[in-house]
């Protein structure tokens, strides 16, 4: 070997080691500083729903992967669409890395959108600038229908014949994909709305009050299984960026559109699905602590203690890290204007 090529070596071996210096520097203050703290994790549902049942199994475990170990408390701060939790996280919440939160998937199109905001809530943060740890699955809306309806396919919604569909609110996702159907996809459907819950859905379907809904995947795959199994629910369409495994013969809203203009907007509506639990900080966390958090909830996803627990829970991991999350948000902040007034259009209330 040269001198000059030994030098080479020698240069490349000293920046290694600087640069692995360095790295257990940073390892070495994100230790320090979280040892003996304690992270609050602000979820934005009321006790016992889906996001806190998800958001409570993510606390047991995850202090575990985190430098210096640190509890983690879970406190529930329910309303307006968890906006009231966003508004919380972004604007008084320490932006040290000791708080972070779990909203509903709504809120990171909410800045372009502003479903939630209908209901008189107030956005006052900006997704982008916010740190996002991941997601622990990617969660499709499926339309279905009842198998004592004579409507068999997302093409039998499109004829001359109008059926009727069941919705919560007009801000939940079980009325605003089959508003998205009906306006993007020519579904003729009729939405009513009022039902007190998705399982009061599921009973006016049986009782013939209505035809179908839109419900996530997880309820279908796992709360109606048998259901599910046996016929009684027959999936329509998945409204997400592509088929899901549990689903590989139902297309998505996407494959059924007819015009270009349609693919797009129900790509931007698909961003929230492909995040469907979103992990998140206000701006401002040190970068450091940042990626050492996403780092623990890369290692999370791959725990068996933790795949056991979200087995218990009925909970089918299809993780998605906290840099594939902010790609998202950066295509929605390239997104075409009008693409987004589109779409903001397709969505307001009947």
């Amino acid at each position: 070997m040269g001198v000059k090529a030994l030098r080479r070596v020698v240069t490349l071996a000293s920046v290694l080691m600087a640069c692995l210096s360095g790295a257990r520097a940073q390892d070495s203050e994100v230790e320090a500083f979280y040892r003996g703290k304690t992270i609050t994790f602000l979820i934005g549902t009321a006790p016992g729903a889906g996001y806190d049942i998800v958001g409570r199994a993510i606390a047991a475990h995850l202090s575990r992967f985190i430098p210096g170990q640190p509890a983690i408390i879970v406190q529930n701060m329910p309303g307006a669409g968890s906006l009231t939790m966003m508004n919380t996280l972004y604007n008084r919440s320490p932006r040290d890395g000791t708080t972070f939160g779990l909203p509903l998937n709504g809120v990171l199109l909410e800045n372009q959108l502003q479903i939630y905001a209908r209901g008189g809530g107030t956005v006052s943060f900006d997704v982008a600038k916010m740190g996002w740890i991941g997601s622990p699955i990617q969660e499709p809306q499926v339309m279905w229908s009842w198998h004592s309806a004579p409507v068999r396919s997302f093409a039998d919604l499109r004829g001359a014949q109008q059926w009727t569909f069941g919705a919560t609110s007009p801000t939940a996702d079980n009325y605003l994909t089959p508003v998205l159907a009906k306006r993007l996809l020519g579904a003729n459907l009729k939405l009513i709305t009022g039902y007190q819950a998705v399982s009061n859905i599921f009973v006016a379907a049986e009782r013939g009050e209505i035809i179908g809904n839109s419900t996530p995947l997880a309820s279908l795959t796992l709360g109606k299984r048998e259901e599910l199994a046996r016929g009684d629910i027959r999936p329509l369409a998945q409204f997400s960026a592509r088929r899901m495994n549990q689903l590989p013969d139902v297309p998505t809203g996407i494959e059924l559109a007819v015009s270009e203009e349609a693919k797009r907007l129900l790509e931007l509506w698909a961003v929230k699905f492909k995040a469907a639990y979103p992990l998140g900080l206000p701006p401002g966390v040190p970068q450091e602590r940042l990626e050492a958090l996403r780092k623990a909830f890369r290692a999370l996803m791959i725990d068996p203690e933790f795949r056991a627990t979200a087995q218990k829970i009925q909970l089918e991991l299809d993780p998605i890290d906290g840099a594939d999350m902010m790609a998202l948000l950066d295509s929605l902040a390239k997104a075409n204007e009008a693409d987004i007034q589109r779409l903001k259009e397709a969505l307001r209330e009947e």
